[in-house]
Order: structure tokens, then C-alpha cells, then sequence
């Protein structure tokens, strides 16, 4: 199962914002991108503050790879899941949003069980985690409306889950799923709409980038 291992601060410094990839850690002060807000690289210091204008290329590609490193996804998948979201009806952009945010990975991050989707992903190929009662290790799972989410039982014993409804207890959970973290467990409502997306993504210069 291919992943990146590389530093991801120098994710956020390249694409010159906070990605919040260290969930809790980039709200403090030891993230990185408070000391080193450039982009990486011998010439990310003295590019800092010019004022050329981006091309319309650049601006569609910076698009597709901030959507790529805040969902942890690597390009063939990510062009995979672009390809079911031209099939579908509707907008093609919404689509891929919606297709991302249904990974098992991310309901998990976004049910307040994870600090970040690195984590969830790593809770998830450790096979802590059941679907609808059956154990599954795969982070890229497609989950859909009425799926049952929860830690696997033998799991329950671990340290991480004894404190883990204490921890999540002071995290939001997204408005399209439930949780119960008396029973750590959770289930899928309804397909998120676009408003409840991460808005500072621009899923058409997505669309127009593999429309090229």
C-alpha cells in the first residue's frame, strides 16, 4: 500500500498554507509553518513575497495537489477517483469531493476518533475497526449511507480507546454522521453536501486540470 513518508510540514509550506496534517500539533506554536512559512526548497526564501502572476496551469495544479495531500492520497488513486467522478451525474467536482470524504479514513478523522487522517488511517490498516461487524483494514474503503462504524472488540482493551471518549468528547463531529463514544462506534447518515466540505478547496481548477 503505497503512502507518503516524507515530511509533511514541507506539504504545507508549499502549498503555503496550513493543511493541518499533525491534527492538534499545527494549532501550537511548534508547528513549523510558524517559523518556515516559505516553500521548501533552495529558492522557497527568495520567492517569498514576489508578486508574478500564476499561470493558469499553476493555479489548476497547486489545486489538485492541496485536495491530494489533505485526503494523504497519491496521484494514480487520486485520478482514479476523478475518473468515477466524471461517470457520475452531477457535478463532476462535487463528486470527488463527496468520494473523498467517504473514505474510511477520513469518517473516522471526521468522527473525532482520530487526531488527523494519518492516524486514522494507521487505526484502520492495524485492523481496529469494524464495518457493519466485519473487520476491515483497508483505509480507502468507500463507506455509504446507513454503514456502521465502531472499534473491533478486541481492540476496546487498548490504552489509545480507554481514553479515547475523553478525547474525542472535545472534537466536532460532522453533521452527516453519528457517533457513540460510549459504544465508539458511529454511523453513516446521509452523503455530506458541499457546504460541509473544506471550503478552501477549489474542486473546478481540479476538474480543469484533468481537463486538459
Amino acid at each position: 500500500m503505497a503512502r507518503y513518508l516524507g515530511p509533511v510540514c514541507k506539504l504545507c509550506r508549499r502549498e503555503g498554507e496550513k493543511l493541518f496534517l499533525k491534527g492538534e500539533r499545527c494549532f501550537t506554536p511548534k508547528c513549523a509553518f510558524e517559523h518556515r512559512g516559505y516553500a521548501p526548497g533552495q529558492h522557497g526564501r527568495t520567492k517569498q513575497g514576489r508578486s508574478e502572476r500564476e499561470s493558469d496551469y499553476a493555479r489548476q495544479l497547486r489545486a489538485k495537489q492541496k485536495a491530494r495531500r489533505i485526503y494523504g492520497i497519491l496521484e494514480r488513486q487520486f485520478r482514479r477517483y476523478f475518473s468515477v467522478a466524471l461517470r457520475k451525474r452531477g457535478l463532476t467536482g462535487l463528486n470527488l469531493l463527496q468520494t473523498l470524504e467517504m473514505r474510511m479514513d477520513n469518517v473516522i478523522y471526521r468522527m473525532g476518533l482520530a487526531d488527523n487522517r494519518a492516524e486514522a488511517r494507521q487505526l484502520v490498516t492495524h485492523g481496529h475497526f469494524v464495518v457493519n461487524g466485519r473487520r476491515t483494514d483497508v483505509p480507502s474503503m468507500l463507506l455509504k449511507p446507513g454503514d456502521v462504524l465502531s472499534v473491533r472488540e478486541g481492540s476496546r482493551k487498548h490504552t489509545y480507546f480507554k481514553e479515547l471518549p475523553e478525547i474525542a468528547a472535545e472534537k466536532q463531529c460532522a453533521a452527516w454522521l453519528e457517533r457513540d463514544l460510549k459504544q465508539l462506534s458511529g454511523r453513516v447518515l446521509r452523503i455530506p453536501e458541499r457546504g460541509e466540505i473544506d471550503g478552501n478547496l477549489n474542486e473546478q481548477l481540479i476538474v480543469e486540470y484533468y481537463s486538459r
